[in-house]
């Protein structure tokens, strides 16, 4: 099994520290690189609570009607 990509994960979030620009908050841990790196170099396995964030789509209105609407 491949490791996982943490900015397709929930718990992945941005920092705004610049050395330790990634996070998850599950494991409470802030990281240069991503933190499933840091989990399979600590711990030998890949990360356990990976899950893969759902993302809306988002839909496009294409109408010339609306257009006259707010101009």
């Amino acid at each position: 099994m491949k490791q996982p990509n943490c900015s397709k994960c929930e718990h992945f979030y941005i920092t705004l520290d610049e050395r330790f620009p990634r996070a998850c908050k599950v494991f409470n841990i802030k990281t240069y690189s991503f933190p499933s790196v840091d989990v399979r170099r600590l711990t030998g396995y890949n990360c356990p609570v990976f899950k893969e964030r759902i993302t809306k789509s988002k839909e496009v209105i294409r109408d010339i009607n609306n257009i006259d609407r707010f101009a």
